[in-house]
């Protein structure tokens, strides 16, 4: 009897030993982890355990977050050696190393114990790091080893990027293969330890993208890694280590960055509301983030044509190239260089050139900078290292400059040493240089207050300047102060205008629109011109006019319609470079014209007016919303490359502002978001949802408003809905691009309409994230109903169709 009960107590013990609790987040040497058995966090915020991937499925340890639905990986320590069944046990061994084993009871996975201890533990902590230390201990300090030192593909809060310079000891994030085969790819995300430190993203040896060196705020390259009340950004760099990483403020948010199986860096955010993670980062973004994309010497800006620039005194290093829009080979001084008589010249709004052959010193000042580079014929360029607090620090550049990029309203001041001879680019050097210059300014102002005397007695005695009475003249709301700053814009005179157009001849009237008619004209010099003349008895007024010109004026980028000027004189008129091929919807919605469109030109119309809006709402000198966003509204050149037009309604935002009301709603039916159509509600999402209307009118070849269908009674947006729901989304695919069609591109297309046209504006994505997903395979989230998802009523549906562009609203002045 007494050996039983004995035995009965071991078996107890036994399984006790044997055996983890869910609730537990912590094994002993005599406890294990078997396959179908996990460990939780103390706050229940992450879970280790067993998983599937692949076919045939393979096992892998990992970590994921507990309380999140959808499952999301973090971590896995068999990335290399997946077991091949549900035979697996973790143990910690007494020498405080962790051990996977297979049914076999062989090793498949092992962490290393540089220090044995009396008692090692293992324990998942509330951060997601899995940690072996001492039972007696918990200071991070003393942890025997961490999940945290050697990251998969996901950054966690808190988690390191950096070396150990002691040990050499290096941490980085490395892409999984696949979606499903956790083992590791080919991209790499890395602190490079050459010259001053920068992050890279590496596919296998070659560089795609480069965050430029830390400022003390942010990295050079991304304007996007600004404080908040969430996160706060740190880099350390010291005798010991040199590491970045994130750290949370607010523990109520849930936050990750992820290297994607195709190279991608994403940082996501779970928001409970939607039981989603929201994608808020990316990089690289846009071209100008390709690695050297450039090459030396040149800047590359999204918002030029072409994106690639010389810097101010270089030019191509083989000009012929360019003709191909081929920059790799970049660009050279205009003028040698003599070491002894070099000057430096200031280039501002830059992120600076790769540091890998850099040198930098922490407590120098910029005039001390300036010295040692001109003391070293080899140094190339030098900057500030720290821009808190007016700039400190010394960072010199000892090789060419390569992968700069320019911003309109971010970046740092960069000194490149230059040849004597292009003095002229600095603002003043030496004294006799400033003689020089005050004399040159001295006369030319005279010569300037002449001419201008000369253009003002011009202007009164033609009639050409705008009175005042009629910039006051503009009625209530939206946008309609009086123009704070002067315009940058040309004016032209009537004279010239009328004789570009032959005096507005009908031959040369391309169309007409809300606004008036609109002409063709080629000026003097050969350059044709698209003028647009506000008519008299137009539903647009002067108010439209005026946004027009002090909007369009300031705006530069590809996708966008360049405004060459305006005339102010017995008519109002704007001049326009012409686009070749007119609107969108002469040809998507022409049964002939509509051929021409085949799948590769309407995916890469889809790509360009997404990047022109993403430049209006993110990346202009005024945040803009265009509010009329319409196939009508997109002109193509030559190559059939969209420009967006029209910008007589759009509206602009300051500081934090994200959204705005209006009682004068103005735009186009079957292009309108909910929320602004019915309660006068506008934001970026306003513009988005008319994108994501536009999207499916360019896959399918049909308009919007005035869709029918034999089996239903929805607009496209429900028709869209419909299918996509019932997993034949290909069937809203014009059929004339079938056969030039990528099923892949039409699919992404379509559920990324979708996504942008959901009822609530909150569910809909930024234009950033739809440039994003436009030019990337990561998995896109579940739309949700889309907005004005109703059937008509035919009797409504018949006295619309007889007025189509106008509806009786009390706020409406519809287009």
């Amino acid at each position: 009897m007494k050996a039983f009960v004995a035995l009965s107590m071991c078996l107890v013990l036994f399984t006790c030993n044997a055996l983890v609790s869910n609730a537990l987040d912590t094994i002993t040497t005599n406890q294990s982890i078997q396959d179908g058995e996990s460990l939780i966090s103390a706050g229940e915020t992450f879970e280790l355990g067993f998983f599937s991937r692949g076919d045939p499925p393979k096992r892998y340890l990992g970590i994921w977050y507990k309380k999140i639905t959808t499952m999301t990986i973090v971590w896995v320590a068999n990335r290399v050696a997946p077991l091949a069944d549900a035979s697996g046990t973790l143990r910690v061994t007494t020498h405080g190393s962790l051990v996977l084993l297979d049914g076999n009871g062989s090793d498949t996975w092992l962490s290393n114990a540089p220090i044995p201890v009396r008692n090692p533990v293992a324990q998942l902590l509330d951060s997601g790091n899995l940690v072996v230390r001492d039972a007696e201990g918990s200071d991070p300090n003393n942890f025997l080893w961490q999940s945290f030192d050697y990251p998969t593909d996901t950054l966690q809060a808190g988690m390191k990027i950096g070396w150990n310079r002691t040990s050499g000891f290096n941490r980085y994030l490395k892409s999984w293969k696949s979606i499903d085969d956790p083992s590791p790819g080919n991209f790499t995300f890395q602190l490079d330890p050459n010259g001053y430190p920068q992050l890279l993203l590496k596919q296998g040896s070659d560089i795609k993208f480069r965050t430029g060196p830390w400022n003390g705020l942010r990295f050079s390259g991304t304007p996007y890694l600004n404080t908040n009340p969430y996160y706060r950004y740190e880099f350390v760099l010291n005798e010991e280590e040199m590491y970045y990483r994130y750290v949370l403020l607010n523990r109520s948010v849930t936050s990750r960055l992820t290297l994607t199986t195709n190279g991608i860096i994403q940082r996501f955010a779970w928001i409970d509301r939607t039981q989603g993670w929201m994608l808020y980062i990316t990089s690289p973004i846009d071209q100008c983030d390709n690695y050297a994309s450039c090459g030396a010497y040149a800047s590359c800006r999204v918002d030029t044509s072409p994106v690639c620039r010389c810097l101010k005194g270089f030019v191509p290093r083989f000009s012929q190239e360019l003709d191909m829009l081929d920059w790799s080979n970049g660009c050279v001084r205009r003028n040698p260089l003599d070491c002894e008589k070099d000057i430096f010249v200031k280039y501002s709004w830059l992120k600076l050139p790769d540091t890998r052959s850099s040198w930098f010193n922490e407590s120098m000042n910029l005039q001390e900078c300036e010295v040692v580079c001109m003391k070293k014929c080899s140094c190339m360029a030098y900057s500030n290292l720290d821009i808190r607090n007016g700039g400190s620090g010394c960072l010199l550049w000892f090789s060419e400059l390569v992968d700069i990029r320019g911003y309109s309203n971010y970046g740092q001041d960069l000194y490149i040493r230059m040849a004597v001879s292009e003095s002229a680019l600095l603002p003043s050097h030496h004294k006799k240089h400033k003689l020089v210059m005050g004399l040159a300014v001295f006369f030319g102002s005279v010569f300037l207050i002449l001419v201008l005397t000369i253009r003002l007695l011009q202007c009164k005695k033609k009639k050409m300047k705008l009175p005042e009475a009629k910039w006051d003249s503009f009625e209530s709301g939206d946008n309609c102060e009086k123009p704070k700053e002067d315009l940058e814009l040309p004016l032209f005179d009537l004279f010239t205008v009328a004789r570009a157009t032959d005096n507005f001849s009908t031959d040369n009237k391309l169309g007409e629109g809300g606004f008036g008619p609109v002409y063709k004209g080629v000026l003097r010099d050969g350059q044709e011109i698209a003028v647009k003349m506000l008519s008299r008895n137009s539903r647009q007024g002067l108010h439209e006019f005026k946004n027009e010109v002090l909007y369009v004026s300031k705006l530069q980028h590809r996708n966008l319609v360049k405004l060459l000027g305006c005339c102010i004189e017995e008519e109002n008129l704007l001049i326009y470079e012409f686009m070749p091929n007119g609107s969108l919807d002469s040809f998507l919605f022409d049964p002939m014209q509509r051929k021409r469109l085949d799948w590769s030109t309407r995916f890469n119309i889809i790509k360009g007016i997404a990047r022109g809006l993403l430049y209006l709402h993110q990346d202009s000198r005024l945040r803009i919303i265009h509010r009329d966003v319409k196939a009508s509204n997109v002109l193509l050149d030559y190559e059939m490359n969209p420009k967006i037009s029209d910008f007589g309604l759009a509206k602009s935002f300051t500081g934090n502002e994200t959204q705005a009301n209006t009682n004068r709603v103005v735009g186009t039916y079957g292009y309108m978001s909910p929320e602004y159509a019915l309660d006068g509600v506008f934001s970026t999402k306003s513009d988005v949802f008319s994108y994501g209307v536009l999207v499916l009118e360019i896959v399918s070849g049909k308009r919007n408003r005035g869709f029918h269908h034999p089996d239903h009674r929805h607009n496209l947006l429900g028709h869209a809905w419909r299918l996509f729901t019932e997993g034949r989304s290909m069937k809203l695919l014009d059929k004339l691009v079938e056969n030039s069609c990528s099923t892949s591109e039409a699919l992404r297309s379509i559920h990324i309409g979708l996504l942008c046209v959901q009822r609530c504006p909150n569910d809909r994505p930024s234009m950033s994230t739809v440039v994003m997903m436009l030019g990337s395979d990561i998995e896109l989230p579940l739309p949700k109903e889309p907005g004005f998802f109703i059937e008509r009523n035919l009797l409504q549906e018949s006295t619309s169709q007889s007025q189509p562009n106008e509806m009786t609203m009390t706020v409406l002045s519809a287009r």
